[in-house]
């Protein structure tokens, strides 16, 4: 039997994928744009005008951004980094999350209290710099994982979450004989996959875009150099070219200019990370305990 559809279902779908696509057009247009100048002559692109497609096709924004010295040492760095940190990341706060939200826990309210106050204090700039360079952190590789293994909002994020779990499901494991590790690893964490999923693109986010640690702490060592700091470093060069350029009336050497390779140098960073989201989605759910527990 069919139902007929009111006049006011028929106006709310209406406005309803009016504002999707307006959504999405507004959502798109800047990706799009950025990559129809980075495929876009850089003296034609100072001329402006270039909205969904190259007016003038060419790769040579690429070729400077590939052909940056030390490209391959940052990307290959930068990759370990993302993969390394946000494996450790996830593994620390989850551990630590599953502490806290434990309600037998004596200290849980101490411990979140505490973690709260230092997402606002932190010892500023030179102090951690010299606790680093104490520590043997500076020109090493490990200074871009082991300070970010633990992160005060993520913990708390985790810690929600793991709340949010029916605790006959730990009842009934502890009554089976499971321990906390068992029930962690066993339970707990296979019904986390999707605030897992979420912060682990955080972390993975985060670590990738990075850079003002690798100018930071291992300026000098361009074996431990980034993809990002390459790619900044470059931006400056191409800028300060073109600068010169303009200064001496020479538009020869301005074949590239800093907006075109920006765009560039943005498709590159951007591109790992949307070829990544799309195997996380699936897990940004809710409700996966439904059904686990019958009351």
């Amino acid at each position: 039997m069919k139902i007929k559809s009111s006049t006011m279902d028929k106006v709310f779908v209406t406005c309803n994928t009016i504002f999707l696509v307006l959504f999405v057009t507004i959502t798109l247009y800047p990706v799009l744009n950025t990559l129809a100048l980075s495929f876009n002559d850089g003296i034609d692109a100072v001329r402006g005008g270039i909205h969904l497609w190259p007016r003038i096709f060419t790769l040579s924004n690429y070729k400077t951004v590939l052909n940056q010295q030390n490209i391959i040492t940052g990307a290959v760095v930068s990759v370990a980094r993302t993969v390394l940190g946000t494996i450790f990341s996830l593994v620390t706060n989850a551990l630590l999350a599953y502490v806290i939200s434990r309600k037998r826990f004596l200290f849980r309210s101490q411990l979140s209290l505490f973690w709260v106050i230092t997402m606002y204090v932190n010892g500023g700039m030179i102090p951690t710099l010299i606790l680093y360079r104490n520590l043997n952190l500076t020109n090493s590789f490990w200074v871009y994982v082991i300070p970010g293994m633990i992160s005060a909002f993520n913990v708390l994020v985790l810690r929600t979450f793991m709340e949010g779990l029916p605790s006959a499901l730990e009842e009934s494991a502890m009554i089976d004989g499971a321990n906390d590790f068992t029930i962690f690893t066993r339970i707990i964490s296979p019904l986390c996959k999707p605030v897992y999923a979420t912060v682990a693109l955080f972390v993975a986010v985060g670590q990738w875009n990075s850079w003002f640690d690798a100018m930071l702490y291992n300026r000098m060592n361009t074996q431990y150099t980034t993809l990002q700091y390459e790619l900044m470093k470059l931006l400056s060069s191409v800028m300060q070219q073109s600068g010169s350029a303009t200064t001496g009336g020479n538009t020869a050497t301005a074949a590239v200019t800093p907006v075109t390779v920006r765009a560039a140098a943005t498709v590159v960073t951007m591109l790992p990370i949307i070829l990544l989201y799309p195997f996380l989605q699936r897990y940004f759910v809710s409700g996966m305990t439904i059904g686990s527990v019958k009351e």
